[in-house]
């Protein structure tokens, strides 16, 4: 929508909105600060350029160090979770958030595992759900329109039988006193947005008891010099003579920026398109899935 001249210098105050800000009916005002605050810490500063109702561009400077990617350890790769450990029951989960994406966002994560999900967008439909389908857990947001997370908990957990669902609340407040109010609602647990994968399924465990299959550690590591035949330039049509499926799943692996997928996606390829491997692995190397992106993009598979 743009900002008002009149209200530039208010941007970055804590709990302020601008009158942008006040008519998207979300956020807190202190997305802005915090911010700020984390781009001076890095040694930079933040600034916006706005044009009423046309829109605002916020930009800022950093400075940065390179590392050497093959130095760096990922200790994530040891404990990703890919499955349901054997002899358990189908453990039902219900979604409830007025936001599509937050729900989508879960929806990935869980579904891949073999949980049964479904989605609620408010209070009212929680209940129902609720009702009808006997959710072992409730991932409830405590701020929708219609009947909010507090009031859909309290009306969830009156009931005998709402005392063995386990309610584990959304929200985006880390206050201490907010937490206390979504536990004395009747919210088993709390979880802050945004949130840790490893944090939610932890969460999970505590209260369902499921218990997770891990992936085995993966030695993969990305090529530790990239040598380039020169005057190779990396573009569309070079990438249009391998296989469609590969294609599709180094899209995949580009839109999420796993760059572990992506290296092992290399290492598949033939030696005839060495040249265009390593091409890619100095994209990954340097974070630049999006021009992984733009490339596929510009081909059809």
């Amino acid at each position: 929508r743009g900002i008002a001249p009149e209200e530039m210098q208010l941007l970055f105050e804590p709990f302020v909105q601008t009158e942008a800000g006040r008519q998207s009916q979300e956020g807190t005002g202190l997305g802005l600060p915090l911010s700020r605050q984390f781009v001076k810490l890095m040694g930079g500063e933040i600034d916006v350029r706005s044009t009423l109702g046309e829109g605002s561009t916020f930009f800022f400077n950093i400075k940065i160090e390179i590392v050497d990617p093959v130095s760096m350890q990922n200790d994530r790769r040891d404990r990703r979770i890919i499955g349901l450990a054997p002899d358990q029951p189908v453990y039902r989960i219900l979604i409830t958030d007025d936001r599509w994406e937050s729900r989508q966002l879960l929806l990935n994560l869980l579904a891949p595992l073999g949980f049964e999900l479904r989605e609620a967008i408010n209070g009212v439909e929680a209940i129902a759900q609720w009702q009808a389908w006997k959710p072992h857990l409730i991932f409830m947001d405590m701020r929708m329109p219609v009947m909010d997370g507090y009031e859909a908990t309290q009306q969830i957990k009156s009931y005998l039988e709402g005392q063995a669902t386990a309610i584990i609340a959304l929200t985006a407040s880390a206050f201490d006193r907010d937490r206390a109010v979504t536990l004395a609602a009747g919210c088993n647990d709390f979880i802050c947005k945004p949130f840790k994968t490893e944090e939610l399924f932890a969460k999970m465990a505590t209260h369902l008891g499921v218990r997770y299959l891990y992936e085995k550690p993966l030695n993969i590591s990305p090529p530790k010099s990239v040598k380039k035949q020169k005057n190779f330039s990396l573009t569309p049509d070079k990438l249009v003579s391998l296989p469609s499926e590969w294609l599709q799943q180094l899209y995949r692996a580009a839109e999420v920026a796993d760059d572990e997928e992506i290296f092992l996606l290399i290492a598949k390829l033939p030696e005839t398109h060495t040249t265009i491997g390593e091409s890619l692995a100095e994209l990954a190397q340097h974070f630049r899935c999006d021009r992984i992106i733009e490339l596929l993009d510009a081909i059809e598979f």
